[in-house]
């Protein structure tokens, strides 16, 4: 016993002593591979440029453990995938975003909140149903909380960091981090429920197209026909579930690093969830506007799930001939049922 306690104590004496020689080891780089044009990018320094020359691409050392992209030390790509994160992106954020906002709030000066035509009739018919609302509120609440947690990891930093402090920025961006994650979840169940309950009510038409020049009734005066959905709303609905999968598959590539793809894979997966997020987020801003403080009525499409007969008349008339045919819908103060 007391002669292995001497070995393994002399093993150990002899691996420490090792250690500084090892730490002093010079790393050798070894390329592995060129760009796909063989030349160095313009957003390089002229010290970038000659390295990369030299080097003819990517900077790499050795590595002992399995994980090969582990040795990857340069990467000319990388540094594309840095400036669009620092700068491009943020641009498009704020463009996206404030531009949006600025259209909103001028149209609202200008158009104002949209009536119900002829005022409420007292006469409601059900326009989604319990399972459809459930859906829209899952899909709604869950890109909600994603939007404003991919936000504070976005732009956080800059707006929110210096209002609040680095301690309460650390505590709100670890709980934005939980949230981000695993409302992802759910906000998938949500786009695949909408989608196999709404797609065959969201197929584009030519009624769809004669809406959108007509400007949807939001424009001028007159009405223009829809059916369930109207132009617009089609619009949003493959905005979201489209938009929503790319938002959900990089998302997942994102959450899992390197178990689908490899270092290029994980660099275009968070360009296309920031892009795409971004615009969805703009897209979406309008749908709440329009949904709530746009227009009267409309709000109660997902509130209640009944809508006034004249609301639907006047922005979904197609869809009240279907359910009614060419005669008014009966009268009385009960809902009438959409289906």
């Amino acid at each position: 016993m007391r002669k292995f306690i001497s070995l393994t104590g002399r093993l150990m004496a002899v691996a420490l002593l090792a250690l500084p020689l090892l730490a002093a080891a010079p790393a050798v780089a070894q390329t592995q591979g060129q760009t796909p044009t063989g030349q160095a990018p313009q957003n390089l320094t002229e010290q970038e440029v000659k390295l990369f020359q030299q080097l003819n691409g990517n900077v790499a050392g050795r590595v002992s453990i399995p994980d090969a992209k582990s040795g990857l030390l340069i990467q000319p790509e990388g540094k594309e995938w840095r400036d669009f994160w620092r700068d491009d992106s943020k641009l498009l954020k704020g463009g996206a975003l404030l531009g949006m906002l600025a259209v909103l709030v001028v149209f609202f000066f200008v158009r104002g909140r949209i009536p119900i035509e002829g005022g409420r009739s007292g006469r409601t018919v059900v326009r989604f149903n319990g399972i459809e609302r459930f859906a829209h509120w899952l899909t709604a609440t869950c890109f909600i909380l994603l939007a404003l947690s991919g936000l504070n990891i976005a732009i956080g930093r800059e707006l929110i960091l210096p209002l609040i402090g680095p301690e309460a920025f650390t505590a709100l961006s670890q709980a934005g981090k939980y949230v981000h994650n695993y409302l992802s979840f759910p906000f998938t169940l949500g786009i695949v429920l909408m989608l196999v309950l709404w797609v065959k009510d969201n197929i584009p038409g030519k009624v769809d197209i004669d809406w959108l020049m007509a400007g949807g009734g939001l424009v001028g005066k007159g009405h223009a026909h829809a059916r369930k959905f109207n132009g617009g709303q089609k619009i949003v609905f493959w905005s979201t579930v489209l938009g929503g999968g790319v938002i959900a598959v990089t998302g997942f590539i994102l959450m899992f690093p390197f178990w689908f793809t490899d270092m290029a894979g994980m660099q275009l997966s968070q360009v296309l969830h920031t892009v795409v997020s971004i615009l969805l987020i703009a897209l979406i801003m309008a749908h709440i506007y329009i949904g709530s403080l746009g227009m009267e009525g409309a709000f109660d499409a997902m509130g209640s799930g009944e809508v006034d007969l004249n609301w639907a008349r006047a922005h979904h008339d197609l869809w009240v001939e279907e359910m009614f045919g060419k005669r008014d819908a009966p009268r009385g103060g009960q809902p009438v049922a959409a289906e």
